[in-house]
């Protein structure tokens, strides 16, 4: 019980650590853009976070932006370069509101890297259980043109590029993409400080390959490392850290419950959700998922699995 007071208590303190420096960096860059470095930005797409590296031979980009963010995208990333040419774009998930604008960056000439997974979803049908209707495949022009499976690595100007397979975290594509000269990482949506963490459970994500993603993110860089999500903040190691323990203690909460065959309605009675760091704007949905995700994965549940 102690260990558990002191996880919380360290993951509140790391949640609400000190923004200033990021704040002085946002109000020294352009409207709709957050500098990081003198060559990595991060664009404003109509609240969703695009991350974009100047160089001499043009802009790469993480993330083209929702459906309909088009000028606002093309706004921003004017800001960041005049000519706002994208050479290489990566989709970090197959969500309509990380690969909206595909199609614009690919008439002109972006080449768009992706999980093959991503590139899959994106070119057939299939169906929302959530949303009770068919998804159709997007336009040829949207997909991805090079997919990866496990990793993959690139140099654009001075920047080292680093990207892998983030397996189950949100969706059964996602990936990171780690600027490391710059000590830069976007992950997508598998860390959430704004939005509620989002759990794809029909595509596989689930809560436990979440935390799994996690902890292969925070062995990648070191305390200085500086980790952008699809929503909110630039966060610093130490907050993806809590919000890593975060999900793990959920986790942990959540097996018993699911073995019970417990609905969220239940384990909200039971205060599931009690005394953790942050809220939850949707937390019975947010619950419906996550014990989705766990029976798919019910074999990882625990030794004692009926």
């Amino acid at each position: 019980m102690a260990d558990r007071r002191h996880f919380l208590k360290s993951a509140a303190s790391a949640i609400a650590l000190c923004a200033t420096p990021r704040l002085l960096a946002a109000q020294t860059a352009p409207p709709g853009v957050r500098s990081l470095t003198d060559t990595l930005s991060v664009v404003d797409a109509g609240g969703a976070n695009l991350v974009a590296l100047s160089t001499a031979d043009g802009l790469v980009l993480v993330d083209s932006g929702p459906f309909q963010s088009a000028g606002q995208v093309t706004a921003g990333l004017r800001n960041v370069a005049a000519d706002a040419n994208v050479g290489t774009l990566f989709n970090t998930h197959y969500h309509a509101d990380q690969t909206g604008n595909n199609e614009m960056f690919a008439a002109s000439g972006a080449r768009i890297i992706a999980h093959d997974l991503t590139r899959q979803w994106m070119s057939t049908d299939y169906w929302v259980p959530v949303e009770d209707r068919f998804a159709t495949a997007r336009p040829e022009a949207a997909r991805p043109t090079e997919t990866f499976q496990t990793n993959g690595s690139l140099d654009a100007g001075v920047e080292a590029i680093d990207y892998g397979y983030l397996q189950l975290a949100h969706t059964s594509g996602d990936m990171y993409v780690f600027f490391k000269t710059s000590n830069v990482i976007a992950v997508g949506d598998v860390a959430s400080p704004l939005l509620d963490p989002v759990l794809d459970y029909y595509t596989g994500g689930w809560i436990g390959g979440r935390v799994d993603a996690m902890d292969l993110v925070l062995g990648l860089g070191n305390e200085q490392t500086r980790i952008v999500p699809a929503y909110g903040r630039v966060m610093t190691r130490a907050e993806f850290r809590a919000e890593r323990d975060l999900m793990e203690e959920v986790r942990d909460r959540l097996f018993t419950q699911v073995r019970e065959g417990k609905g969220p309605e239940d384990m909200l009675e039971a205060g599931l959700l009690d005394g953790l760091p942050r809220s939850w704007n949707d937390p019975d949905k947010f619950l419906h998922d996550a014990a989705k995700g766990m029976w798919a994965h019910h074999n990882k549940l625990d030794r004692n699995v009926v």
